[in-house]
C-alpha cells in the first residue's frame, strides 16, 4: 500500500486546505503576540510561553473546530430528516453523513496541527540569537510567512496577490504594535 492509497483510505481527499492556512495564520500571529508580550522575561520564559501557548492554541482549535463543525453537521442532518419526514437519527447510517463527520474530524485535526506548527515559527529565533535580535527576526519571519500565505490566498481567490499579501502583513504589523505597546506599558 502506497501513501496515496493510505490517504484515500483515510479520506484525506476531503481535506479542506483553508484549515491549514487558517491554522498557520492563527498560530504564527498568536505566538508572535506571546513572544513579544513575554519579551520582558528571560529567553527560556519566551520560548516556554511561545511553545506552550502554541500547543494550547492548537488543541483549542482542534476542539473548537470539531465541536463547532460537528454541531453544524448534526444541525444539517436533523433539518434534512425533518424535511424528509424520516425518523431522527436515520441519516446517521448514510455514507454522506459519515463522510461529513470524517471531513470534520480531519479538518479539525489539521487546523490544530497547523496552528501548533505555525506557533513554533516565531519561537525558533530565540534558540539561535540573543533576545533583542530574536524578537526582530521572529517578527520579520512571521511577516514574511504572512505575506506568502496572503499571496497563496490571493492566487486561490484570483485577487491581486500583492494586495492580498500586504493585507496579511498589515495584520501582523498591527499584532506586533499592539503587543509591543502592551508589553511596554506593563
Amino acid at each position: 500500500m502506497d501513501i496515496f492509497e493510505l490517504l484515500k483510505m483515510m479520506k484525506w481527499e476531503n481535506f479542506d486546505r483553508r484549515y491549514i492556512i487558517r491554522g498557520l495564520i492563527d498560530g504564527s500571529l498568536s505566538s508572535l503576540g506571546v513572544v513579544i508580550g513575554a519579551s520582558g522575561g528571560d529567553v527560556s520564559t519566551i520560548i516556554t510561553a511561545g511553545i506552550g501557548g502554541g500547543i494550547a492554541n492548537g488543541i483549542s482549535n482542534i476542539l473548537g473546530a470539531l465541536t463547532a463543525e460537528r454541531a453544524m453537521v448534526e444541525s444539517e442532518r436533523s433539518s434534512q430528516e425533518k424535511v424528509l419526514l424520516i425518523k431522527t437519527g436515520h441519516l446517521k447510517k448514510t455514507d454522506s453523513y459519515r463522510e461529513a463527520v470524517n471531513k470534520t474530524t480531519i479538518c479539525g485535526i489539521g487546523d490544530g496541527i497547523s496552528t501548533a506548527f505555525g506557533s513554533i515559527i516565531p519561537v525558533i529565533p530565540f534558540f539561535i540569537f540573543d533576545k533583542s535580535t530574536a524578537i526582530i527576526i521572529a517578527t520579520l519571519i512571521t511577516l514574511i510567512i504572512l505575506f506568502l500565505l496572503g499571496v497563496f490566498i490571493g492566487k486561490i481567490s484570483r485577487d491581486n496577490i500583492m494586495i492580498s499579501g500586504l493585507k496579511m502583513v498589515i495584520g501582523g504589523v498591527v499584532v506586533a504594535i499592539i503587543c509591543t505597546i502592551i508589553e511596554n506599558l506593563l
